[in-house]
């Protein structure tokens, strides 16, 4: 069965060489007739995708000397996806309060005090509940029927706003899209704490990386 990507292409070299035998060019068709595709919408569903922040550990301290696997439980958003110019628009809102210790290295009583720690001392999800990013510039290519994209955008973590940039890898079946990759930021960028318990004895790198499957349905 052919993906929609692959047929949405099909359809573009097809209208493509209909307007060039009708002597027109590029310019008047795009003044003359609508967009060849249509810009698709899709909303994302937190219930069929992965979400999982990796933070590796610095320092030794009680079971914190393991890393942690942190899924990102809630959140919610839209994707758009051009293929007449091979761009789109990502909008994404995560309720911080859902990241949990997934790691099966702990135990549930260790989870809880991980994740205790995650919402008063790391995230302080009473204060800041919410992780948004933003869209603001994406550049995109088309490779074997998938699109691969740089969106660069604006995160909000922890009540600071920084400009990053998400490579992703993007393809559509039917009504489904699906987007993969991964992208690291620097947790001192958006003041986040390593953790000031146990007296400051355990400690998370700088660096967090966040890996990422997500699945959006069209609207």
């Amino acid at each position: 069965m052919k993906t929609f990507l692959i047929q949405m292409i099909v359809l573009s070299l097809t209208a493509g060489l209909f307007l060039h035998a009708r002597g027109e060019g590029a310019y008047s068709a795009r003044k003359s007739y609508a967009p060849l595709l249509p810009v698709v919408s899709y909303k994302l569903d937190a219930s069929r995708s992965k979400f999982i922040v990796h933070a590796n550990r610095t320092g030794v301290a009680w079971f914190k000397g393991h890393s942690h696997r942190i899924a990102v439980k809630d959140f919610t958003g839209t994707a758009e996806l051009d293929l007449n110019t091979v761009n789109g628009a990502l909008q994404l809102t995560v309720q911080a309060a859902s990241l949990e210790e997934t790691d099966p290295v702990f135990t549930a009583e260790q989870k809880k005090i991980i994740n205790k720690e995650l919402n008063e001392i790391v995230l302080e999800t009473a204060k800041y509940p919410e992780i948004t990013f933003k869209s603001t510039d994406i550049k995109g290519s088309i490779d074997q029927g998938k699109v691969n994209f740089q969106i660069g955008g604006d995160l909000t973590l922890h009540g600071v706003t920084k400009h990053i940039v998400i490579p992703a890898t993007v393809t559509v079946t039917g009504d489904t899209m699906r987007a993969i990759g991964e992208f690291e930021i620097d947790r001192k960028d958006f003041d986040v704490s390593a953790t000031d318990a146990f007296h400051g004895l355990v400690r998370i790198k700088h660096d967090l990386t966040f890996e990422f499957d997500i699945v959006g349905k069209r609207m």
